[in-house]
């Protein structure tokens, strides 16, 4: 579907310019190519002159011309034509000269591209350049010279320069025009191709003798308006007789060569013959009526003929040249004829590559089809050499797509990951069908821009990680790496401790992460003997957003140290015994004596024991086993051995450095105990152990005697003290504040107290000197007072009875009036002090007592001590 617009616009009244606009729009779904228009402009317009409103043109926006940072682009166009975005219209950048652009060809026209992004667009514009009568004929030689002899017949033809016009069309040399002249006349010949050969011919004979120079003018008229004109002088010299003019074979000559044939390559050869004979008859041959720049590529030589290659001709610049061709003889008389060369096509030229747009960083989850590069390939050669075919290197997520002629976009067409390739060096490689084909290539480096699609990954699936026992706090235990695929922050991978216990203890008082290295420390200091191994997880987070993480199970075994010497548990050895074993005399050699047992509590090799004879009485007699630690026999026992035998043995562990222990092992070589009873008690008393006993003793006593002294000077004082108090008491005539004793009241009413005051007392049971509490009258346990004796002794009874319960409320019966309360006063004072002396002498027996139980219990105890180490 299209559409086809065309105004005419008139520019100046006294001169016409017409603007031709072509819009032509096709929206097709697989190519960029959205439109295209053109125009046609005439040549030599001033710099600024407006071409055409492509953004109306073509349907746009000028908001769009600026968004999407529309410009012109390929070749030679942007030298001559400019885009405003802010006006969508076209204009002259510089004013452009048609013959120096396209020379003879027709039509002329700039071919470019409009380009616009966000998103890409592309649309192809020509502007045609038409030609204005801006050139006036010219020939090349101002002055031209003939030789006629005078015998020349009437119709004789001479060639003339042809004036050179570079306009085209109707602006393009039109007319010649003689002066006029008695002798010749002006004749035009159509050639086939168009051009004209101009010629004078003889119409009057020649008189040497009446005229012997002949001066004409030729003038040369264009078609333009206004016309123009060039005019060229002519000198004809009458020769004498010379009659026969120089013929071509041919009138047109062919001739094909290619466009890297090499200098001096003859391309093909003219003849012309003359009737004449002698000198009159010898031709020269020249090239006329040609355009300077073809006499600096072809040359002929004057004598045979030949058409020579002067300089490298090239398809892309002319493909084909006219060479006109005079023969010429002495006499002045020449015939012309027309050489055409065609320039034949060869492969010579690569194609040329031209990134129009380019993308440089695309993000890792693009989606597919996505626009990377626009490119535009362009090859000056024609037919197949000119004809293109583009590719890209392979095993990369992209393909290029044709959109129109020698136009493709670098797409997307699988998932892009970073993280196997972070950077595409993508090599366009654009090739032509010629033979030999040529090719051309760009290389295209596409940054991966990251996206955080990759979890950290430890380097394992699970770690174990040593650590030798007793170590110090803050020791670094070991490395936990995990890495990010990833880059920049997305790859930053942080270290966390996952909240865990271990035997019910959070598992960070064991062990912690450092978030940056992921080093792990450890918190405390092990101990092999309380655990063994523990584990924990850590986690390996990344910094991108969201960010991603992973697990990984650390395993920490703690490795033994030798850091527990072995313990003996049998023979048990105690402060004051000795192991004693008893060996008969008639034991055989390897008879087992005892066997020492001794664990350690380390592991491995620091636990493995070995037993040694340190020191023995007769080493001749006994040996140990070296790892059960068997004491046996090494030679039959005899008389003369010693009853007591006292053997020392160490037990080593393995480990480095090794720990010991020592056990001493006693043995009595007799048949009957009376007799090792004997032996041993003897060896009991030798001086070391009893000098060792007398000083435990004296210490001891010593120690009892201080005590009951202390003791007794405590209690002495405090009986004075208060038997000093009481007395100051009782003699003095204050009133006294009665202390009875509980439960204390006059029940019958006959004694002193003539009421009875039931009153109940709670008290602790370490004091008598407690709180009491008035309360309801006691029917058990009551004291009646009586001022005899005998009622003395029975409130003494009650008295006792009712200390026996402290627990139990206490009742008391005061008297009302004054005179029994005094009296009574001094009883309970002379109550006190009695009660103070009973104290008194129970405390003493009873610190008698103690000692002597002290006393005794330390004597049995050093007896049995010293009868153990006997036995």
């Amino acid at each position: 579907m299209g559409l086809y617009r065309d105004f005419c616009f008139m520019e100046t009244p006294d001169g016409t310019m017409k603007r031709q606009v072509l819009l032509f729009i096709s929206f097709l779904s697989v190519t960029s190519v959205l439109g295209q228009v053109s125009y046609s402009i005439p040549e030599e317009m001033a710099k600024g002159s407006l071409i055409g409103n492509i953004a109306q043109d073509l349907g746009l926006d000028r908001k769009r011309l600026t968004s999407g940072k529309a410009r012109i682009f390929t070749g030679e166009s942007a030298e001559y034509i400019e885009l405003n975005r802010e006006r969508g219209v076209l204009l002259i950048k510089e004013k452009i000269d048609r013959e120096v652009l396209c020379g003879q060809t027709t039509p002329c026209a700039l071919h470019f591209q409009v380009i616009l992004e966000n998103p890409m667009e592309l649309y192809t514009v020509v502007v045609e350049i038409t030609d204005i009568n801006d050139n006036t004929p010219v020939f090349e030689k101002s002055d031209m010279k003939f030789k006629i002899s005078e015998s020349a017949v009437i119709g004789a033809k001479f060639l003339l320069e042809r004036a050179i016009d570079p306009d085209v069309g109707m602006n393009s040399l039109q007319k010649y025009f003689l002066t006029k002249t008695d002798h010749f006349v002006l004749q035009l010949k159509d050639q086939p191709d168009g051009e004209k050969i101009v010629e004078i011919v003889l119409q009057k004979p020649l008189d040497r003798e009446k005229e012997e120079d002949v001066f004409l003018v030729l003038t040369a008229v264009d078609g333009g308006e206004p016309k123009l004109s060039g005019t060229a002088q002519i000198h004809v010299t009458v020769l004498d007789v010379n009659d026969n003019a120089p013929v071509f074979t041919k009138t047109v000559y062919k001739a094909a060569i290619t466009e890297n044939a090499a200098k001096g390559t003859v391309i093909t050869r003219v003849i012309a013959s003359d009737a004449d004979k002698g000198l009159n008859s010898k031709i020269m041959y020249s090239i006329s009526n040609t355009v300077a720049d073809v006499r600096d590529m072809f040359e002929i030589n004057e004598i045979n003929g030949d058409l020579i290659l002067k300089s490298s001709v090239d398809y892309e610049k002319a493909r084909h040249y006219q060479i006109h061709v005079q023969a010429s003889d002495e006499g002045g008389l020449t015939d012309s004829c027309k050489i055409t060369v065609e320039v034949k096509d060869i492969n010579d030229n690569r194609p040329v590559i031209n990134i129009m747009s380019q993308t440089n960083v695309i993000p890792e989850d693009s989606n597919l089809t996505t626009v990377v590069t626009m490119v535009n390939v362009q090859d000056s050669d024609s037919g197949d050499n000119g004809k293109v075919q583009c590719t890209i290197n392979e095993h990369t997520p992209f393909t290029l797509k044709p959109t129109s002629s020698n136009f493709f976009n670098l797409v997307t067409d699988s998932e892009l990951d970073r993280e196997r390739a972070s950077e595409y060096n993508i090599t366009v490689t654009c090739s032509d069908e010629g033979v030999p084909s040529l090719s051309s290539s760009v290389t295209l480096t596409l940054q991966i821009s990251d996206v955080n699609d990759n979890a950290p990954v430890f380097e394992s699936s699970s770690y174990e990680a040593y650590i030798v026992e007793n170590n110090t706090p803050g020791l670094s235990i070991f490395t936990v790496k995990a890495r990010d695929a990833d880059w920049n922050q997305n790859a930053r991978v942080s270290y966390i401790l996952e909240d865990s216990s271990v035997n019910g203890v959070p598992v960070s008082s064991y062990v912690s992460v450092s978030a940056d290295s992921g080093v792990i420390h450890a918190v405390r200091s092990f101990d092999y003997e309380q655990i063994k191994d523990f584990q924990f997880r850590v986690k390996a987070q990344d910094g991108g957003s969201p960010p991603l993480s992973s697990n990984v199970t650390v395993k920490v075994l703690i490795q033994d140290q030798n850091d527990n010497p072995p313990q003996v548990l049998y023979p048990v050895q105690t402060g004051g015994s000795l192991v004693a074993e008893m060996v008969p005399r008639s034991a055989d050699v390897g008879y087992l004596v005892t066997k020492v047992v001794a664990v350690d509590v380390d592991s491995g090799q620091n636990a493995w024991l070995s037993y040694k004879l340190q020191k023995a009485t007769d080493r001749a007699l006994f040996e140990v086993g070296l790892q059960n630690g068997e004491i046996r026999t090494i030679r039959q026992v005899t008389d003369k051995d010693a009853v007591k035998q006292r053997l020392t043995v160490i037990v080593e562990d393995n480990g480095q450095p090794s720990r010991s222990a020592t056990v001493v092992v006693n043995v009595a070589v007799a048949d009957s105990f009376p007799e090792v009873l004997s032996e041993f008690t003897d060896f009991t008393h030798d001086k070391e152990y009893n000098d060792n006993l007398t000083f435990y003793l004296v210490l001891a006593l010593a120690v009892v005697s201080f005590l009951f002294i202390t003791c007794l000077v405590v209690i002495i004082s405090v009986k004075i003290y208060r038997w000093r108090q009481s007395r100051v008491l009782y003699h003095s005539n204050l009133p006294v504040i009665p202390y009875y004793p509980p439960r204390y009241s006059d029940t019958l009413g006959t004694g002193t107290l003539q009421h009875v005051y039931n009153y109940e007392v709670c008290r602790t049971t370490d004091s008598r000197k407690s709180d009491c509490k008035f309360g309801r009258a006691g029917s058990q346990n009551v004291l009646i007072m009586e001022p005899s004796s005998t009622g003395t002794m029975q409130r003494m009874q009650s008295e006792k009875s009712i200390l026996d319960e402290p627990d139990s409320p206490l009742e008391v019966s005061f008297p009302e009036d004054t005179d029994s309360l005094i009296r009574y006063s001094g009883f309970l004072l002379h109550q006190r002090e009695l009660e103070h002396f009973q104290c008194f002498n129970c405390i003493i027996l009873t610190s008698v007592f103690s000692m002597t139980i002290g006393v005794f219990t330390m004597c049995v105890v050093i007896l049995i001590q010293h009868h153990g180490q006997r036995i």
